[in-house]
């Protein structure tokens, strides 16, 4: 081989090998993922973070289960709404005590498909949290 053609094959190479490695992954999200909230009171409050990092609009639903991932009544506000891309807003989410001293939620955002489109996929994202109810 000469050396135009082991050029050529070597910017061939690198070129493939570029256009081959992995793209960055974009995935829906929320924050904070984790917290601890002290209150004094029968119930405590989490303000929540759904954001959409991909070029179209979502749809957005929030819910909030307990540890073992059973729906707990709590009050989300907003619970359900549309989300730009590339944005996020804030959620906050009201959750009783029922008589215990510690809590542990898990509040999760669900991008739900718009009718009509051909994906059925729900994904979701949960983050953990803890209300301590102080004496």
């Amino acid at each position: 081989m000469n050396m135009k053609t082991k050029t050529i094959l070597a910017l061939l190479t690198g070129s493939l090998s570029f256009a081959l490695l992995p793209s960055v992954a974009t995935a829906q999200s929320m924050s904070p993922m984790k917290a601890k909230v002290d209150s004094f009171t029968d119930s405590f409050a989490v303000r929540v973070y759904p954001a959409n990092p991909y070029e179209h609009r979502i749809r957005i639903e929030v819910k909030v289960y307990d540890k073992d991932f059973r729906p707990i009544k709590a009050v989300v506000s907003p619970a359900e709404f549309t989300l730009g891309s590339n944005f996020s807003r804030p959620v906050t989410v009201l959750v009783p005590f029922e008589g215990e001293n510690n809590r542990k939620v898990r509040i999760c955002t669900e991008a739900i498909p718009f009718p009509g489109q051909k994906s059925t996929i729900k994904a979701q994202i949960c983050g953990k949290y803890l209300g301590t109810r102080l004496q």
